[in-house]
This record gives C-alpha cells, sequence and structure tokens, in this order.
C-alpha cells in the first residue's frame, strides 16, 4: 500500500492535489480578489465622504459625527452570517450580497482613519492655505488629503486584510471564492483542499498588506525619519564614536 497518492490516502499535504485542481484553485483564487478589490474600492469612495460629513467645513467634527460612526459602528457589530441573511431578500444569491456585506463592515474602519487623518492635519497647515488663497476644494485636495494619507492608507490595509478573511464566508451563497474549497473540504473531509485553500487565503492577506505597505511608504515618504549618523574620529587605529556632553549650567 507505499503506492498510494496522497489524494487517495486523504493527506493533508498533497502536492498531487495542486497539480490536478489548478484550475479550480486558480478560479477560487480570482473570485476572491475580485471580490476584495471591488468591496475595498466600493468602501473607500463611500467613507470618505462619509468622513467629509463628520468632519464639517471648519475642520471640526459635526452634527453628524456622532450618527454616521455610531451607524458604521453597528454595522461591524452585525455577525457576517446574519448580514449575509439580511441581504439575500434584497440581492438574491449572488456575488453582490457579498460585495455589499463587505462593503459595510469596511466603513467602521475607513471613516474612523479618514477622520482621524484629516483631523491630525496642523491647524496652522490649514491657516496658511487659506491665507495663500486657497479654496475649501483646493484646500482638501492639496493640503489636507496628502498630510491625511498615513492614517488613510493604514485604514485601507487593515480594512483589505479583514475583507480577504471576511470574504471566505461568502461560502454561504457561493461567492466566497476559497471560503467556497474549505466549505466544501469540510463537507467532504477533503484535507487537501481545505488546508491548500487556507494557505492560499493567509498568502493572500500576507501579500496584498505587503503590497500596501509598499504603496503607502512610497506615496509618504516624510513619515521615514532618516537616520542621523554620530561623527566618529580617528585615533590612530580604529574609527572611534563620540559621544556628547550636555553643559552644567
Amino acid at each position: 500500500m507505499s503506492g498510494r497518492s496522497c489524494l487517495t490516502a486523504n493527506d493533508w499535504i498533497c502536492a498531487e492535489y495542486v497539480r490536478s485542481r489548478g484550475q479550480e484553485l486558480t478560479d477560487a483564487t480570482v473570485q476572491h480578489v475580485w471580490i476584495t478589490v471591488v468591496s475595498v474600492v466600493i468602501g473607500l469612495l463611500i467613507a470618505f465622504p462619509l468622513a467629509l460629513l463628520a468632519r464639517g467645513a471648519d475642520g471640526r467634527r459635526s452634527r453628524f459625527a456622532g450618527p454616521v460612526l455610531g451607524l458604521t459602528t453597528v454595522l461591524y457589530t452585525v455577525p457576517s452570517l446574519a448580514m449575509f441573511s439580511l441581504l439575500l431578500p434584497v440581492f438574491g444569491l449572488s456575488a453582490a450580497v457579498v460585495v455589499t456585506g463587505l462593503v459595510l463592515y469596511s466603513l467602521t474602519v475607513l471613516v474612523r482613519n479618514i477622520l482621524a487623518g484629516l483631523e491630525a492635519v496642523p491647524a496652522e497647515a490649514r491657516e496658511a492655505a487659506l491665507g495663500m488663497g486657497y479654496g475649501r476644494g483646493r484646500l482638501l485636495w492639496e493640503v489636507e488629503l496628502p498630510l491625511a494619507l498615513p492614517a488613510l492608507l493604514a485604514g485601507v490595509r487593515i480594512a483589505t486584510v479583514s475583507t480577504v478573511a471576511l470574504t471566505t464566508v461568502g461560502a454561504i451563497v457561493g461567492y466566497g471564492g476559497l471560503g467556497t474549497l474549505i466549505v466544501d473540504g469540510l463537507d467532504s473531509l477533503f484535507k487537501a483542499q481545505v488546508l491548500t485553500a487556507s494557505v492560499i487565503c493567509v498568502l493572500l492577506a500576507v501579500a496584498a498588506d505587503l503590497l500596501l505597505l509598499g504603496v503607502q511608504r512610497a506615496l509618504t515618504p516624510w513619515t521615514r525619519a532618516p537616520k542621523r549618523r554620530e561623527p566618529r574620529i580617528r585615533t590612530g587605529g580604529a574609527p572611534v564614536r563620540t559621544t556628547r556632553v550636555a553643559k552644567a549650567g
């Protein structure tokens, strides 16, 4: 029986499964990525005006801040299975159920991070721009938004990784990407399918986070403070690091 394949033995790690089901894994991965990207992009397009509404035109939190933050927080507390079930009567068994649910979940992270980034813009920068004749729109796009990018992109990273994980729950309506393979594998006790799909899902989350981290570092170079080298002097041999001594009195 030593000649049995890993598929026949139902092993957890099985290269033969990857070779024989490569197209199935590719299709599930593409669907997973597509649902994640669409959900985060739509969530960002909705979260940005909501954050502006919560902040107000004068740079301070408006009377809408409480309702906006409260609503997005309540939506985030709804269990994913219940959320998708509530959306079924509206959208039916379609990918729109999963995308809509994921968009709603992403709002609490995106709105709060965008709002925090805009509120962190120094008042001096706003006043200087207004003094130079900047209008509200130009002030937002050319001054406030660039300075808010670190917090905004941090929110996008968190929302993206969370969405990669939550997309798997879409398997209950047949649009869960890799989650569909995981659920089917659990139902049939197909170990290789469960493990392979789970590992790919984790790798997707890590890859997305690293990619967005690279984008964040490229777009916000001012957040990386250059390392200051301490001066060294030579005393005939190896260089000696100097130390600074504060003056007394």
